[in-house]
């Protein structure tokens, strides 16, 4: 029998935090606070979102990290070429039939790549978290490992600090350096999955926040809409929340942009205070 309530944190980059952080605050305010869900499960962008949620600062303060200049994290510009980026991965990913392959291959591409140090990059992930202990609220954090293409679920129980478990799982490979952890490497968790929503299963209601949306524009062995429908099938009440028409428009094209972060989260809190979608 399904029961609790697990909330799915997904991943987009820092214009994708900004816009869950605005949305479940707009939430709160139309009196639908979904934030103390019983599980929360984050990938890549959702990672720190519910790392920052289970820090103990209320939604407000949460929110004015994302809109006032003073209080923002230091960020690092990644400026993307997507047609580039598509045909550097291209020949790794040639004759992976499996999903392990797939990823063992993405990970060969990951380590491979010329990036950032990634110490620079664990600081930046340091200094957007409030807090460095983790959540109480039963939290996993999503990543893969370089090397075995194995998916890693990283939790209070683990042994991995916070800070490292939010930067391996938002290690976008080719972009950001893979996250060294017990001497393995450690990249975004949103290559096997943009969401890990069937991370969910066995709740009786999961409530997804996708900044990509069922119609993701990158490439993924698990879509979204399949997950969604295993759930239901599996006897959960699902409810999926993407950007609406003005959040798009506030996320742009470049999610990685740190310029984003204003608007988007603004346009989220607008959403938010439209209330909750009906279920999936």
């Amino acid at each position: 029998m399904a029961d609790g309530h697990a909330l799915v944190l997904g991943g987009g980059g820092v214009a994708g935090i900004a816009w869950m952080t605005g949305l479940l605050l707009g939430l709160a305010e139309a009196g639908q606070d979904i934030a103390g869900a019983g599980t929360v499960i984050g990938t890549s962008a959702g990672a720190n979102v519910a790392a920052q949620l289970g820090s103990g600062l209320p939604l407000q303060e949460l929110y004015a990290r994302q809109v006032d200049p003073a209080l923002q994290s230091r960020e690092l510009m990644a400026v993307v070429d997507w047609v580039k980026f598509a045909a550097d991965l291209e020949p790794y990913m040639a004759g992976a039939s499996t999903l392990v392959e797939q990823l063992r291959n993405f990970g060969r591409f990951a380590l491979d790549a010329d990036t950032v140090p990634e110490p620079d990059r664990i600081a930046v992930i340091e200094s957007r978290l409030p807090s460095r202990e983790w959540p109480v609220t039963p939290t996993k954090l999503t990543a893969v490992d370089c090397v075995s293409g194995e998916l890693a679920i990283f939790d209070a129980s683990s042994g991995v600090s916070l800070v490292e478990a939010v930067a391996s799982s938002s290690a976008v490979p080719g972009i950001w350096p893979p996250v060294t952890i017990g001497g393995r490497r450690y990249m975004d968790g949103g290559v096997r999955s943009a969401d890990n929503a069937d991370l969910a299963a066995g709740a009786g209601r999961v409530i997804v926040i996708s900044p990509l949306g069922l119609d993701s524009p990158l490439p993924t062995p698990m879509p979204l809409r399949e997950v969604l429908a295993g759930l239901r099938e599996g006897g959960a009440t699902v409810t999926l929340i993407s950007p609406d028409e003005a959040s798009l428009t506030a996320i742009g094209t470049n999610a990685l942009d740190p310029a984003t972060r204003v608007p988007a989260a603004t346009a989220g809190r607008a959403q938010g205070r439209a209330g909750l979608p009906a279920a999936f």
